[in-house]
């Protein structure tokens, strides 16, 4: 559907990819949309599996024709059929590693109603230490938009299709999860379960029988998690991909465990632990049931500026993205240009990340000035040595506290479910205030005083952006460093109707620029899933099904942490 290519941001500084729709499919009105929804589907998640989309826009070339193009994280990896094809199959313990890594980003995509209905070794980029990111949602298919296929056109690839779409039935998250099966399969055999003379007879295949029985060094744990990935049924897999991240990492555990460790595969060893974004059922209907459709979005606009070129991002074509996490990168010389597929003037395209990102990035008018970035009801102050920071109007604080001197106080939303926040911890000596009744609002109240804010531009986002649709703030806290003035905040978010928290941590300072930055929530009873690394904007969203079960949850940014205790328990 497009063209992928290498560019340079010479603005920010990083390499970027930029998927450029095919010149024959830029009339056709069906793929344009499609386009458009993959660039919308993309922004809506965060998972360091997933790549991440930057821009989105269309562009005039210099013969009056017009290219959408859509411009994404560039990762350094390569793609998992190109491995699997140059050492002819993998170890079971590494195809575990890469089944549960997928089947967790694809639970964040789930997650967000998101079926992406091509999952293939091609669409699986494996990094250097075996870290997978899932790429091209070309495809896929959102419950908050219409269907963007004609009648009687299935689309997918073959080899890796679940008996649902090669029958026309409806597509579920349960298709995705047939999907990872057979590329399980096609990693332990070095080949997909189905062959034929013809994509159709291959789809058929998949419908009705089974595949033939996998190497016999395959450990029967391995082969049961696959076998039950592939059933028939898709009310007869994994519950959700989850649950398929959860059975793969035990599997791969168990492999482990008899393998010496001087013996054990690179791969396996490097991969993380599945949960890095939820381990909730996905919020979309059973994997019985079909994608809900309602009206389509409209177009993408890349905004006022689109057209315009007031710099240059040199480029060059790739056969597949390769995108990771946002790592700063040497500049490209700004005047060097090379021409894409689709002609002379589509240097143009490429320089227009540039102005699109500027465009993004620069504060309206309507998210205040620079040195008071706006503040949510139930902050709580947090100083970089853990010690309660005084707010305005708060109720009670625990201690005298000497005048002038950075320390922490909080005050909490109530959440949705009437539950009122337990004893907190810090990195100090935690004080508590009463917090309002009712949802969230932003107040002017809980607005930190200027001294205690920082300098710059105010991070675009908010944490109910961060974590997606349906989640409301109950609890927060602020990070403020001895100065006095905020690094960032850290978010816990609730949704009703999954019973699912989120956190999601802010940075008030080096906004649009790499930082260090973490999340985490930890559900009672279970292992804490955490998002740390350098980030631009914020850490997160972590994502859990905690619903009548306490939760710590904290976060870190410039240079200053804060933690809870087990709280929200109701």
């Amino acid at each position: 559907m497009g063209a992928v290519w290498r560019g340079t941001d010479v603005l920010l500084e990083r390499e970027v990819a930029v998927k450029v729709l095919l010149p024959s499919l830029v009339a056709d009105p069906e793929f344009t949309a499609r386009f458009r929804a993959e660039a919308r589907m993309l922004a809506a998640l965060r998972h360091p599996g997933v790549v991440p989309v930057h821009d989105v826009g269309q562009a005039a070339l210099d013969d009056g024709s017009r290219v959408d193009y859509l411009v994404m994280e560039y990762v350094e990896g390569e793609p998992l059929s190109a491995r699997v094809r140059a050492v002819g199959r993998l170890d079971p313990a590494t195809t575990m590693s890469v089944l549960a890594q997928a089947a967790d980003a694809l639970h964040t995509a789930h997650l967000a109603g998101i079926v992406h209905r091509d999952v293939k070794p091609g669409n699986l980029l494996v990094k250097a230490d075996g870290r997978v990111v899932l790429v091209d949602f070309g495809i896929a298919r959102s419950r908050n938009m219409a269907g963007l296929t004609a009648a009687n056109m299935v689309l997918g690839t073959a080899s890796y299709m679940s008996p649902e779409q090669a029958t026309g039935q409806p597509v579920s998250t349960a298709t995705d999860i047939y999907a990872l099966g057979a590329v399980a399969y096609f990693c332990l055999a070095g080949q997909p379960p189905f062959h034929g003379d013809n994509p159709l007879a291959v789809a058929l295949r998949h419908a009705q029988e089974d595949p033939a029985a996998l190497p016999a060094d395959t450990p029967p744990a391995v082969a049961a998690v696959v076998a039950r990935a592939l059933a028939k049924r898709p009310e007869d897999r994994f519950g959700s991909a989850a649950e398929l991240a959860a059975a793969a990492a035990e599997a791969r555990d168990a492999t482990l465990a008899s393998i010496p460790v001087s013996a054990r595969p690179p791969w396996a060893l490097a991969a993380p632990t599945p949960g890095i974004a939820a381990s909730a059922t996905p919020a979309v209907p059973s994997p019985a049931a079909p994608v809900a459709a309602t009206p389509p979005a409209g177009p993408v606009s890349a905004g006022p500026a689109a057209l315009r070129a007031p710099a240059s991002i040199t480029a060059e074509p790739t056969t597949e993205p390769k995108p990771t996490r946002e790592d700063a990168l040497r500049s490209g010389p700004a005047g060097r240009r090379l021409p894409l597929l689709v002609g002379a003037g589509a240097v143009v395209l490429v320089a227009l990340v540039v102005a699109v990102t500027m465009v993004a990035l620069r504060p309206g008018a309507d998210q205040g000035s620079a040195d008071q970035p706006p503040a949510l009801a139930g902050e709580t102050a947090v100083a970089a040595n853990g010690d309660p920071l005084p707010q305005p109007g708060d109720a009670t604080t625990t201690g005298p506290r000497p005048s002038g001197t950075p320390g922490a106080s909080r005050t909490a939303t109530a959440s949705p479910t009437g539950s009122a926040p337990a004893d907190t911890t810090t990195t100090g000596d935690p004080a508590s205030t009463a917090g309002p009744d009712g949802p969230p609002t932003a107040t002017a109240s809980s607005r930190p005083t200027p001294s205690r804010t920082p300098s710059g531009r105010p991070n675009p986002y908010t944490a109910a952006q961060a974590c997606g649709s349906g989640y409301q703030v109950i609890d927060s806290a602020t990070l403020t460093g001895g100065d006095g003035k905020r690094r960032g905040r850290v978010f816990l978010l609730y949704h009703s109707g999954t019973g699912a928290n989120c956190v999601v941590t802010l940075k008030d300072t080096a906004v649009g620029a790499k930082s260090a930055a973490s999340a985490y929530l930890e559900v009672q009873g279970r292992a804490r899933s955490t998002d740390s690394g350098s980030f631009d904007y914020y850490a997160g969203p972590v994502r859990a099904n905690a619903a009548g079960t306490c939760v710590k949850w904290g976060g870190s940014t410039g240079g200053v942490s804060y933690g809870s205790g087990f709280e929200h328990c109701d």
